[in-house]
Protein backbone atom coordinates (compact mmCIF):
# COMPACT_ATOMS: atom_id res chain seq x y z
CA UNK A 1 0.00 0.00 0.00
CA UNK A 2 1.59 2.97 -1.58
CA UNK A 3 1.08 6.84 -1.71
CA UNK A 4 -0.63 7.56 -4.79
CA UNK A 5 1.37 10.01 -7.29
CA UNK A 6 0.23 13.58 -7.91
CA UNK A 7 -1.85 12.40 -10.79
CA UNK A 8 -4.22 9.20 -12.30
CA UNK A 9 -1.74 6.52 -14.13
CA UNK A 10 -3.04 6.00 -17.67
CA UNK A 11 -6.42 4.79 -17.82
CA UNK A 12 -7.03 5.25 -14.07
CA UNK A 13 -9.54 7.87 -13.61
CA UNK A 14 -9.45 9.91 -10.54
CA UNK A 15 -12.08 9.62 -8.04
CA UNK A 16 -14.24 12.78 -8.23
CA UNK A 17 -13.44 15.18 -5.32
CA UNK A 18 -16.97 15.15 -3.58
CA UNK A 19 -18.14 17.27 -0.93
CA UNK A 20 -18.94 16.13 2.28
CA UNK A 21 -22.07 17.81 2.35
CA UNK A 22 -23.53 16.67 -0.24
CA UNK A 23 -25.62 13.89 -0.68
CA UNK A 24 -23.39 11.52 -2.08
CA UNK A 25 -20.57 12.44 0.18
CA UNK A 26 -23.33 11.40 3.16
CA UNK A 27 -24.27 8.43 1.27
CA UNK A 28 -20.31 7.68 1.02
CA UNK A 29 -20.08 8.04 4.68
CA UNK A 30 -22.88 5.61 5.50
CA UNK A 31 -21.86 2.80 3.44
CA UNK A 32 -18.43 2.94 5.48
CA UNK A 33 -19.81 3.03 8.50
CA UNK A 34 -22.36 0.24 7.55
CA UNK A 35 -19.50 -1.87 6.29
CA UNK A 36 -16.85 -1.19 9.16
CA UNK A 37 -19.23 -1.10 11.76
CA UNK A 38 -20.10 -4.81 10.95
CA UNK A 39 -16.62 -6.02 11.87
CA UNK A 40 -16.40 -3.68 14.86
CA UNK A 41 -19.65 -4.82 16.20
CA UNK A 42 -18.78 -8.24 15.70
CA UNK A 43 -15.39 -7.61 17.53
CA UNK A 44 -17.07 -6.58 20.62
CA UNK A 45 -20.30 -8.61 20.77
CA UNK A 46 -19.33 -12.28 19.98
CA UNK A 47 -17.63 -12.42 23.65
CA UNK A 48 -20.71 -11.88 25.69
CA UNK A 49 -22.57 -14.15 23.89
CA UNK A 50 -19.87 -17.36 24.66
CA UNK A 51 -20.97 -18.64 27.75
CA UNK A 52 -24.27 -19.27 25.79
CA UNK A 53 -22.39 -20.58 22.44
CA UNK A 54 -20.65 -22.94 24.86
CA UNK A 55 -24.07 -24.29 26.91
CA UNK A 56 -26.14 -24.91 23.36
CA UNK A 57 -23.11 -26.43 21.80
CA UNK A 58 -22.29 -28.70 24.83
CA UNK A 59 -18.46 -26.77 24.26
CA UNK A 60 -15.81 -26.92 26.21
CA UNK A 61 -12.88 -23.75 26.65
CA UNK A 62 -10.95 -24.50 23.70
CA UNK A 63 -14.20 -24.05 21.66
CA UNK A 64 -14.92 -20.70 22.75
CA UNK A 65 -11.63 -19.73 22.07
CA UNK A 66 -11.47 -20.61 18.71
CA UNK A 67 -14.83 -19.17 18.19
CA UNK A 68 -12.74 -15.78 19.14
CA UNK A 69 -9.25 -17.00 17.91
CA UNK A 70 -10.48 -18.32 14.20
CA UNK A 71 -11.62 -14.87 13.19
CA UNK A 72 -8.52 -13.13 14.82
CA UNK A 73 -6.40 -15.23 13.23
CA UNK A 74 -7.37 -14.96 9.20
CA UNK A 75 -8.33 -10.91 9.78
CA UNK A 76 -4.61 -10.53 11.40
CA UNK A 77 -2.97 -12.95 9.07
CA UNK A 78 -4.27 -11.31 6.10
CA UNK A 79 -5.56 -7.37 6.52
CA UNK A 80 -2.28 -6.39 5.01
CA UNK A 81 -3.10 -8.46 1.83
CA UNK A 82 -6.86 -6.93 2.14
CA UNK A 83 -5.25 -3.40 1.50
CA UNK A 84 -3.03 -3.68 -0.83
CA UNK A 85 -6.05 -5.95 -2.92
CA UNK A 86 -7.77 -3.16 -2.87
CA UNK A 87 -4.73 -0.60 -3.65
CA UNK A 88 -4.31 -2.79 -7.15
CA UNK A 89 -8.09 -4.35 -7.98
CA UNK A 90 -10.10 -1.29 -6.81
CA UNK A 91 -11.46 -0.17 -3.33
CA UNK A 92 -14.71 -0.10 -3.70
CA UNK A 93 -14.81 -3.48 -5.24
CA UNK A 94 -12.90 -5.15 -3.25
CA UNK A 95 -14.51 -3.46 0.13
CA UNK A 96 -18.31 -5.02 -1.41
CA UNK A 97 -16.73 -8.63 -1.81
CA UNK A 98 -15.03 -7.79 1.71
CA UNK A 99 -18.66 -7.21 3.07
CA UNK A 100 -20.47 -9.84 1.00
CA UNK A 101 -17.94 -12.35 2.32
CA UNK A 102 -18.66 -11.25 6.14
CA UNK A 103 -22.28 -11.46 5.50
CA UNK A 104 -21.65 -15.02 4.42
CA UNK A 105 -19.62 -16.27 6.99
CA UNK A 106 -21.85 -14.26 9.53
CA UNK A 107 -24.81 -16.39 7.99
CA UNK A 108 -23.18 -19.69 8.45
CA UNK A 109 -22.21 -18.69 12.26
CA UNK A 110 -25.45 -18.06 12.66
CA UNK A 111 -27.08 -21.29 11.26
CA UNK A 112 -24.21 -23.55 12.36
CA UNK A 113 -25.04 -26.66 13.93
CA UNK A 114 -22.22 -27.31 15.31
CA UNK A 115 -18.79 -25.96 17.00
CA UNK A 116 -16.78 -27.34 13.97
CA UNK A 117 -18.85 -25.53 11.56
CA UNK A 118 -19.10 -22.49 13.62
CA UNK A 119 -15.54 -22.81 14.59
CA UNK A 120 -14.81 -22.68 10.74
CA UNK A 121 -17.59 -20.05 9.65
CA UNK A 122 -15.69 -17.37 12.07
CA UNK A 123 -12.68 -17.99 10.15
CA UNK A 124 -14.74 -17.27 6.84
CA UNK A 125 -15.53 -14.43 8.84
CA UNK A 126 -12.03 -13.27 9.19
CA UNK A 127 -11.31 -13.25 5.71
CA UNK A 128 -14.04 -10.97 4.98
CA UNK A 129 -13.00 -8.46 7.75
CA UNK A 130 -9.51 -8.44 6.05
CA UNK A 131 -11.04 -7.18 2.98
CA UNK A 132 -13.52 -4.68 4.11
CA UNK A 133 -11.42 -3.02 6.87
CA UNK A 134 -8.73 -1.67 5.20
CA UNK A 135 -10.82 0.00 2.67
CA UNK A 136 -13.82 1.49 4.21
CA UNK A 137 -11.34 4.61 5.52
CA UNK A 138 -9.35 4.59 2.36
CA UNK A 139 -12.60 4.83 0.30
CA UNK A 140 -12.76 8.10 2.69
CA UNK A 141 -10.19 9.34 2.04
CA UNK A 142 -9.99 8.91 -1.88
CA UNK A 143 -13.34 10.12 -2.32
CA UNK A 144 -14.35 13.14 -0.08
CA UNK A 145 -12.64 16.34 -1.25
CA UNK A 146 -9.83 17.36 0.58
CA UNK A 147 -11.28 20.07 2.72
CA UNK A 148 -13.89 17.84 3.86
CA UNK A 149 -11.70 14.80 4.45
CA UNK A 150 -11.31 15.56 8.18
CA UNK A 151 -14.61 16.06 8.78
CA UNK A 152 -16.02 12.45 6.74
CA UNK A 153 -12.87 10.67 9.37
CA UNK A 154 -14.14 12.10 12.28
CA UNK A 155 -18.15 11.35 11.60
CA UNK A 156 -16.96 7.71 10.58
CA UNK A 157 -14.64 7.41 13.33
CA UNK A 158 -17.67 8.81 16.02
CA UNK A 159 -20.40 6.56 14.49
CA UNK A 160 -17.93 4.04 14.74
CA UNK A 161 -17.32 5.03 18.13
CA UNK A 162 -20.74 4.31 18.75
CA UNK A 163 -21.66 1.42 17.90
CA UNK A 164 -18.37 -0.37 19.49
CA UNK A 165 -19.66 1.68 22.65
CA UNK A 166 -23.02 -0.29 21.86
CA UNK A 167 -21.84 -3.42 20.87
CA UNK A 168 -21.59 -5.38 24.39
CA UNK A 169 -24.93 -4.10 25.31
CA UNK A 170 -26.48 -5.23 21.96
CA UNK A 171 -25.01 -8.38 22.12
CA UNK A 172 -25.99 -8.79 25.81
CA UNK A 173 -29.81 -8.10 24.81
CA UNK A 174 -29.62 -10.69 21.43
CA UNK A 175 -28.10 -13.52 23.65
CA UNK A 176 -30.83 -12.91 26.32
CA UNK A 177 -33.69 -12.43 24.12
CA UNK A 178 -33.77 -14.19 20.41
CA UNK A 179 -30.34 -15.64 21.01
CA UNK A 180 -26.81 -16.06 20.63
CA UNK A 181 -27.54 -16.66 16.67
CA UNK A 182 -28.77 -13.27 15.79
CA UNK A 183 -24.98 -11.66 17.03
CA UNK A 184 -24.34 -13.12 13.83
CA UNK A 185 -27.29 -12.79 11.80
CA UNK A 186 -28.17 -9.60 12.43
CA UNK A 187 -24.70 -8.86 9.88
CA UNK A 188 -27.02 -9.57 7.19
CA UNK A 189 -29.50 -7.01 6.62
CA UNK A 190 -26.84 -4.64 7.67
CA UNK A 191 -25.02 -5.96 4.90
CA UNK A 192 -27.77 -5.97 2.25
CA UNK A 193 -28.14 -2.22 2.99
CA UNK A 194 -24.29 -1.92 2.59
CA UNK A 195 -24.34 -3.39 -0.59
CA UNK A 196 -26.47 -1.35 -3.02
CA UNK A 197 -25.49 1.96 -1.03
CA UNK A 198 -22.39 1.50 -1.92
CA UNK A 199 -22.38 0.25 -5.53
CA UNK A 200 -24.83 3.67 -6.54
CA UNK A 201 -22.99 6.34 -4.27
CA UNK A 202 -19.19 5.23 -3.90
CA UNK A 203 -16.84 6.29 -6.45
CA UNK A 204 -14.58 3.54 -7.63
CA UNK A 205 -10.35 4.63 -7.24
CA UNK A 206 -7.67 3.19 -6.94
CA UNK A 207 -3.77 3.45 -6.04
CA UNK A 208 -1.89 3.85 -9.69
CA UNK A 209 1.43 3.21 -8.56
CA UNK A 210 0.38 -0.28 -6.64
CA UNK A 211 2.28 -2.40 -9.23
CA UNK A 212 4.07 -6.14 -8.99
CA UNK A 213 3.13 -9.27 -7.56
CA UNK A 214 1.15 -10.12 -4.47
CA UNK A 215 3.18 -11.31 -1.36
CA UNK A 216 0.93 -14.47 -1.85
CA UNK A 217 3.91 -16.91 0.02
CA UNK A 218 4.18 -14.49 3.37
CA UNK A 219 0.30 -13.70 3.84
CA UNK A 220 -0.03 -17.71 3.83
CA UNK A 221 2.89 -18.06 5.94
CA UNK A 222 1.93 -15.50 8.56
CA UNK A 223 -1.65 -17.11 8.75
CA UNK A 224 -0.48 -20.97 9.09
CA UNK A 225 2.19 -19.81 11.98
CA UNK A 226 -0.31 -18.15 13.89
CA UNK A 227 -2.79 -20.70 13.40
CA UNK A 228 -0.21 -23.59 14.37
CA UNK A 229 0.67 -21.65 17.63
CA UNK A 230 -2.86 -20.67 18.18
CA UNK A 231 -3.60 -24.53 17.88
CA UNK A 232 -0.88 -25.40 20.37
CA UNK A 233 -1.51 -23.32 23.00
CA UNK A 234 -5.29 -23.99 23.01
CA UNK A 235 -4.61 -27.96 23.01
CA UNK A 236 -0.93 -27.49 25.20
CA UNK A 237 -2.65 -29.45 28.13
CA UNK A 238 -2.89 -32.53 26.03
CA UNK A 239 0.89 -32.99 25.63
CA UNK A 240 0.10 -35.13 22.65
CA UNK A 241 2.79 -35.18 19.80
CA UNK A 242 0.26 -33.33 17.27
CA UNK A 243 0.19 -30.52 19.29
CA UNK A 244 4.42 -30.40 19.98
CA UNK A 245 4.52 -30.75 15.91
CA UNK A 246 2.29 -27.28 15.90
CA UNK A 247 4.15 -25.74 17.89
CA UNK A 248 7.80 -26.66 16.81
CA UNK A 249 5.84 -26.23 12.74
CA UNK A 250 4.36 -22.55 13.90
CA UNK A 251 8.22 -21.35 14.79
CA UNK A 252 9.25 -22.77 11.97
CA UNK A 253 6.42 -21.40 9.76
CA UNK A 254 7.50 -17.69 11.48
CA UNK A 255 11.05 -17.95 10.81
CA UNK A 256 9.81 -18.36 6.94
CA UNK A 257 7.71 -15.65 6.77
CA UNK A 258 10.70 -13.29 8.21
CA UNK A 259 13.05 -14.95 5.67
CA UNK A 260 11.00 -14.73 2.88
CA UNK A 261 9.89 -11.28 3.45
CA UNK A 262 13.52 -10.31 3.80
CA UNK A 263 14.54 -11.74 0.23
CA UNK A 264 11.12 -10.59 -1.27
CA UNK A 265 11.58 -7.73 -4.12
CA UNK A 266 8.10 -6.66 -2.89
CA UNK A 267 7.28 -7.77 0.32
CA UNK A 268 3.86 -7.46 1.97
CA UNK A 269 6.02 -6.20 4.97
CA UNK A 270 9.32 -4.82 4.37
CA UNK A 271 11.68 -5.46 6.60
CA UNK A 272 13.57 -1.68 6.20
CA UNK A 273 10.30 -0.48 7.84
CA UNK A 274 11.97 -1.59 10.76
CA UNK A 275 14.71 0.15 9.86
CA UNK A 276 12.75 2.85 12.35
CA UNK A 277 13.81 2.67 16.01
CA UNK A 278 10.49 4.35 16.92
CA UNK A 279 8.74 2.05 14.98
CA UNK A 280 9.94 -0.95 16.22
CA UNK A 281 9.64 0.10 19.90
CA UNK A 282 5.97 1.45 19.28
CA UNK A 283 5.46 -2.03 17.32
CA UNK A 284 6.79 -3.55 20.75
CA UNK A 285 4.40 -2.01 22.92
CA UNK A 286 1.61 -2.60 21.41
CA UNK A 287 2.47 -6.07 21.59
CA UNK A 288 2.32 -6.19 25.29
CA UNK A 289 -0.93 -4.02 25.59
CA UNK A 290 -3.20 -5.54 23.46
CA UNK A 291 -2.13 -9.03 24.94
CA UNK A 292 -3.15 -7.60 28.13
CA UNK A 293 -6.25 -6.33 26.26
CA UNK A 294 -7.46 -9.67 24.48
CA UNK A 295 -7.08 -12.32 27.43
CA UNK A 296 -8.98 -9.05 29.49
CA UNK A 297 -12.05 -8.65 27.49
CA UNK A 298 -12.23 -12.63 26.89
CA UNK A 299 -12.48 -12.92 30.47
CA UNK A 300 -14.36 -10.19 32.22
CA UNK A 301 -17.45 -11.19 30.19
CA UNK A 302 -17.09 -14.98 31.14
CA UNK A 303 -16.48 -14.20 34.72
CA UNK A 304 -19.45 -11.69 35.30
CA UNK A 305 -21.61 -14.18 33.93
CA UNK A 306 -20.29 -17.64 35.18
CA UNK A 307 -18.70 -16.24 38.78
CA UNK A 308 -20.79 -12.46 39.58
CA UNK A 309 -24.25 -14.35 38.10
CA UNK A 310 -24.85 -11.77 35.75
CA UNK A 311 -26.92 -12.20 32.44
CA UNK A 312 -25.69 -11.57 29.31
CA UNK A 313 -27.22 -8.27 28.94
CA UNK A 314 -25.64 -6.99 32.11
CA UNK A 315 -22.20 -8.13 31.11
CA UNK A 316 -22.43 -6.72 28.31
CA UNK A 317 -23.60 -3.57 29.65
CA UNK A 318 -21.08 -3.63 32.38
CA UNK A 319 -18.28 -2.86 30.33
CA UNK A 320 -19.83 0.42 28.57
CA UNK A 321 -17.76 2.82 30.69
CA UNK A 322 -14.66 1.36 29.29
CA UNK A 323 -15.56 2.25 25.83
CA UNK A 324 -17.71 5.74 26.46
CA UNK A 325 -14.58 7.35 27.94
CA UNK A 326 -12.32 6.13 25.16
CA UNK A 327 -15.69 7.51 22.80
CA UNK A 328 -14.95 10.57 24.67
CA UNK A 329 -11.84 10.92 25.89
CA UNK A 330 -9.21 10.29 22.91
CA UNK A 331 -9.33 13.38 21.06
CA UNK A 332 -8.39 15.50 24.45
CA UNK A 333 -5.59 12.47 24.56
CA UNK A 334 -4.64 13.32 21.31
CA UNK A 335 -4.11 16.71 21.65
CA UNK A 336 -1.87 16.40 25.26
CA UNK A 337 0.25 13.66 23.48
CA UNK A 338 0.98 16.34 20.99
CA UNK A 339 1.74 18.79 23.33
CA UNK A 340 4.16 16.22 25.75
CA UNK A 341 5.30 13.66 23.39
CA UNK A 342 4.56 9.93 23.40
CA UNK A 343 6.81 8.68 26.27
CA UNK A 344 4.95 9.38 29.29
CA UNK A 345 1.10 8.59 27.66
CA UNK A 346 2.52 5.33 26.43
CA UNK A 347 4.35 4.85 29.92
CA UNK A 348 1.33 6.11 32.14
CA UNK A 349 -1.51 4.33 29.87
CA UNK A 350 -0.45 0.50 30.44
CA UNK A 351 0.16 0.96 34.42
CA UNK A 352 -3.46 2.13 34.22
CA UNK A 353 -4.56 -0.25 32.39
CA UNK A 354 -2.72 -2.71 34.72
CA UNK A 355 -4.01 -1.02 37.96
CA UNK A 356 -7.77 -1.45 36.37
CA UNK A 357 -7.03 -5.75 36.03
CA UNK A 358 -5.64 -5.62 39.43
CA UNK A 359 -9.06 -4.46 40.78
CA UNK A 360 -10.60 -6.43 39.34
CA UNK A 361 -9.68 -9.20 41.27
CA UNK A 362 -12.27 -8.01 43.66
CA UNK A 363 -15.27 -9.21 41.24
CA UNK A 364 -15.92 -12.08 42.40
CA UNK A 365 -19.29 -14.05 43.35
CA UNK A 366 -22.28 -11.37 43.80
CA UNK A 367 -20.03 -8.65 43.62
CA UNK A 368 -21.99 -5.48 43.24
CA UNK A 369 -20.95 -3.32 40.08
CA UNK A 370 -21.16 0.07 41.51
CA UNK A 371 -18.62 -0.99 44.54
CA UNK A 372 -16.52 -3.55 42.61
CA UNK A 373 -16.83 -3.64 38.91
CA UNK A 374 -17.56 0.06 38.00
CA UNK A 375 -14.24 1.16 39.56
CA UNK A 376 -11.86 -1.25 38.20
CA UNK A 377 -13.30 -0.65 34.25
CA UNK A 378 -12.79 3.04 35.08
CA UNK A 379 -9.43 3.02 35.99
CA UNK A 380 -8.96 0.86 32.94
CA UNK A 381 -10.68 3.15 30.58
CA UNK A 382 -8.74 5.94 31.98
CA UNK A 383 -5.73 4.06 30.75
CA UNK A 384 -6.57 3.10 27.73
CA UNK A 385 -7.37 6.70 26.74
CA UNK A 386 -4.24 7.95 27.93
CA UNK A 387 -1.92 5.41 25.63
CA UNK A 388 -4.28 4.62 22.55
CA UNK A 389 -4.73 7.89 20.53
CA UNK A 390 -0.66 8.50 21.44
CA UNK A 391 0.41 5.08 20.12
CA UNK A 392 -1.37 5.33 16.89
CA UNK A 393 0.02 8.85 16.32
CA UNK A 394 3.77 7.90 16.76
CA UNK A 395 3.25 5.06 14.61
CA UNK A 396 2.61 7.38 12.09
CA UNK A 397 5.17 9.88 12.70
CA UNK A 398 7.80 7.31 12.77
CA UNK A 399 7.64 6.63 9.42
CA UNK A 400 7.53 8.29 5.96
CA UNK A 401 3.89 9.76 5.26
CA UNK A 402 4.09 8.17 2.24
CA UNK A 403 4.30 4.68 4.63
CA UNK A 404 1.47 5.56 6.71
CA UNK A 405 -0.96 2.87 5.66
CA UNK A 406 1.56 0.59 5.65
CA UNK A 407 2.51 1.42 9.53
CA UNK A 408 -0.58 1.58 10.57
CA UNK A 409 -1.31 -1.98 8.47
CA UNK A 410 1.23 -3.44 9.95
CA UNK A 411 0.59 -1.88 13.84
CA UNK A 412 -3.11 -3.57 13.16
CA UNK A 413 -1.78 -6.60 12.70
CA UNK A 414 0.64 -6.68 15.43
CA UNK A 415 -2.46 -5.55 18.09
CA UNK A 416 -5.12 -8.44 16.77
CA UNK A 417 -1.82 -11.10 16.62
CA UNK A 418 -1.12 -10.35 20.32
CA UNK A 419 -4.77 -10.70 21.25
CA UNK A 420 -5.11 -13.73 19.56
CA UNK A 421 -2.31 -15.56 20.96
CA UNK A 422 -3.13 -14.21 24.77
CA UNK A 423 -6.62 -15.70 24.16
CA UNK A 424 -4.96 -19.08 23.46
CA UNK A 425 -2.56 -18.41 26.21
CA UNK A 426 -3.99 -17.34 29.27
CA UNK A 427 -6.30 -20.30 30.19
CA UNK A 428 -3.16 -22.34 29.35
CA UNK A 429 -1.14 -20.04 32.16
CA UNK A 430 -3.33 -19.64 34.52
CA UNK A 431 -4.40 -23.58 35.42
CA UNK A 432 -8.01 -23.16 33.47
CA UNK A 433 -9.21 -26.27 33.08
CA UNK A 434 -11.26 -27.19 29.67
CA UNK A 435 -14.96 -27.50 31.18
CA UNK A 436 -13.47 -24.20 34.42
CA UNK A 437 -16.14 -21.83 32.50
CA UNK A 438 -18.84 -24.26 33.81
CA UNK A 439 -18.06 -24.17 37.84
CA UNK A 440 -17.96 -20.80 39.17
CA UNK A 441 -15.53 -21.82 41.69
CA UNK A 442 -12.68 -23.12 39.34
CA UNK A 443 -13.22 -20.16 36.90
CA UNK A 444 -12.95 -17.75 39.96
CA UNK A 445 -9.55 -18.40 40.88
CA UNK A 446 -7.93 -19.17 37.36
CA UNK A 447 -9.48 -15.90 36.93
CA UNK A 448 -7.25 -13.54 39.49
CA UNK A 449 -4.12 -15.79 38.15
CA UNK A 450 -5.05 -14.62 34.76
CA UNK A 451 -5.54 -10.73 35.93
CA UNK A 452 -2.01 -10.86 37.66
CA UNK A 453 -0.98 -12.01 34.09
CA UNK A 454 -2.61 -9.86 32.12
CA UNK A 455 -1.16 -7.04 34.57
CA UNK A 456 1.97 -8.15 34.28
CA UNK A 457 2.27 -8.01 30.56
CA UNK A 458 1.21 -4.55 30.68
CA UNK A 459 3.93 -3.39 32.80
CA UNK A 460 6.24 -5.17 30.54
CA UNK A 461 4.82 -2.45 27.88
CA UNK A 462 5.12 0.17 30.24
CA UNK A 463 8.61 -0.59 30.66
CA UNK A 464 9.24 -1.06 27.03
CA UNK A 465 7.95 2.34 26.47
CA UNK A 466 9.88 4.51 28.97
CA UNK A 467 12.96 2.73 27.89
CA UNK A 468 12.68 2.81 24.13
CA UNK A 469 9.77 5.76 23.02
CA UNK A 470 11.41 9.16 22.66
CA UNK A 471 9.56 12.09 21.66
CA UNK A 472 11.25 12.58 17.54
CA UNK A 473 13.28 15.96 17.03
CA UNK A 474 9.84 17.21 14.63
CA UNK A 475 7.46 15.69 16.78
CA UNK A 476 4.36 17.28 14.58
CA UNK A 477 1.58 14.11 14.28
CA UNK A 478 -1.38 14.28 12.32
CA UNK A 479 -3.62 11.32 13.47
CA UNK A 480 -6.99 11.45 11.39
CA UNK A 481 -8.99 9.31 13.39
CA UNK A 482 -9.06 11.27 16.58
CA UNK A 483 -12.14 10.02 18.14
CA UNK A 484 -11.59 6.06 18.76
CA UNK A 485 -12.93 3.20 20.60
CA UNK A 486 -10.15 0.97 19.06
CA UNK A 487 -10.39 -1.78 22.31
CA UNK A 488 -9.79 -4.38 19.99
CA UNK A 489 -6.77 -2.78 17.89
CA UNK A 490 -5.46 0.74 17.00
CA UNK A 491 -7.19 2.16 14.49
CA UNK A 492 -6.12 1.81 10.12
CA UNK A 493 -4.89 4.96 8.64
CA UNK A 494 -5.46 4.90 4.15
CA UNK A 495 -2.03 5.70 2.59
CA UNK A 496 -1.92 10.06 1.47
CA UNK A 497 -4.30 10.21 -0.91
CA UNK A 498 -3.71 13.17 -2.94
CA UNK A 499 -4.66 16.65 -2.50
CA UNK A 500 -7.57 17.91 -4.43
Amino acid sequence: MTAPESGPAPGVPPAPAVPLASARGRWIVLATVLGSGMALLDSTVVNVALPRIGQDLGADLAVLQWTVNAYLVTLAGLILVGGALGDRFWRRRIFVLGVVWFAVGSLLCGLAPNAGVLVASRALQGVGGALLTPGSLALIQASIRAGDRSRAVGLWSGLGGVGAAVGPFLGGWLVDGPGWRWVFLLNVPVAALCVPVALRHVPESRDPQARGRFDVAGAALGAAALALLTYALIEARSGSPLVVAAGVGGVLLACAFVYVERHRADPMVPPEIFASRQFTAVNLVTLCVYAGFGGFFFLVVLQLQVVSGYSALGAGAALLPTTLLMLLLSASSGALGERIGPRIPLTVGPLLCSAGMLLMLRVGPGASYVRDVLPALLVMGAGMVTLVAPLTATVLASVDPGRAGLASGVNNAAARAAGLLAVAALPLLSGMGPDAYRSAAQFDAAFGRAMLWCAGILVVGSAVAWATVRTPAAWAPRPRCRTQCAVTAPPLEPPQAEER
